[in-house]
């Protein structure tokens, strides 16, 4: 059995779109919040990103997950499993399998804003697990929680170190709202990339193929498409910032010349000085003890701490007291 509900519409898509660069162009610096970089193309940027040779996140989460998959389902006995950002769900069949083999799953609800690509989702996970109810909800992590269906107890993965485009506030308040709409003993498992060497991280963000660089260009297309927007995207270069006191990559596009961008649909024209920066994601890193004081700030309990052998990505099992 498989559903679709939708919670965001391509009006409300479009909106928020409206609202954020009339919010974010206008500050000082300018920023555009991560989200808008994933329209078609965007995503399939993104997946060239994770097999790249300089892009260690995804391997490395997907090593612990293929090493503690059993683990988790036999300290969890999660009847449900709830992704939120579930793209193309890869990484979370290591879990569904070993749900399934513990003979505990019995539904999927897999969150993504793309209906498109969770059409696509839903589609490979009623194949692979008949067994399962499959709900697939078109929203956002940050508006639609409280929507989510699914029989206790659940589990909510949260990985890819998503949560690390959040800053503290937002990431307080995004674990605060989950908690409130979990019961007390259901689970969350969370991806965070973690602190390490400077070199190492802006490599990642800042491959030698300029892949990641077409993926932060990639915002100024959307604008274009979506709001008629004049962005000459050749005029920006891609930068990646380690910010030691944040403890955070910044994702910026430079501008290579003085210019002004008309964005018709919001009535809005933009200056840019030559040289000036743009913000387009914030990529927090972080120690474990942070996690632990995160999730405890919010209501949940650490139950279980992993990380890849080199120990780059980190992998926490935490329960709602």
């Amino acid at each position: 059995m498989t559903d679709l509900t939708v919670h965001l519409t391509q009006t409300d898509i479009v909106r928020g779109l409206r609202s954020d660069v009339l919010t974010g162009l206008a500050a000082t610096p300018k920023t555009l919040p991560p989200k808008w970089f994933y329209d078609a193309r965007g995503s399939e940027l993104f997946e060239e990103i994770t097999r790249l040779e300089e892009y260690y996140p995804t391997r490395a989460e997907r090593e612990v997950l293929a090493d503690r998959a059993g683990e988790i389902a036999e300290l969890t006995g999660a009847r449900t499993l709830v992704e939120l950002g579930s793209g193309s769900s890869e990484k979370t069949r290591l879990l569904l399998d070993a749900l399934r083999d513990a003979g505990t799953l019995r539904e999927i609800v897999a969150l993504d804003v793309s209906d498109a690509a969770l059409d696509q989702s839903v589609a490979v996970l009623r194949d692979a697990y008949a067994q399962a109810a499959v709900h697939g909800v078109v929203g956002d992590f940050t508006q639609h929680l409280a929507l989510l269906p699914g029989n206790a107890p659940r589990m909510v993965v949260f990985l890819g170190g998503t949560i690390g485009n959040l800053v503290p506030a937002e990431r307080a308040k995004f674990l605060s709202a989950l908690r409130d709409n979990l019961r007390a003993g259901e689970w969350l498992l969370l991806g965070t990339d973690l602190v390490k060497d400077r070199d190492t991280l802006v490599r990642a963000y800042d491959d030698a193929r300029g892949v990641t660089a077409e993926f932060n260009r990639n915002v100024l297309h959307v604008l274009n498409r979506e709001l008629g927007a004049d962005f000459d995207v050749a005029a920006f270069e891609h930068v990646a910032v380690w910010d030691e006191r944040e403890e955070w990559i910044e994702m910026r596009l430079r501008a290579t010349r003085a210019m002004r961008v008309r964005i018709p649909a919001v009535n809005l024209d933009v200056d840019f000085a030559d040289g000036e920066e743009m913000r387009t994601e914030v990529s927090a890193k972080f120690r474990p003890e942070r996690v632990a004081a995160e999730l405890a700030d919010a209501g949940f309990a650490l139950s279980d701490w992993w990380t890849d052998k080199l120990g780059r990505f980190g992998v926490s099992l935490a329960r709602a007291d």
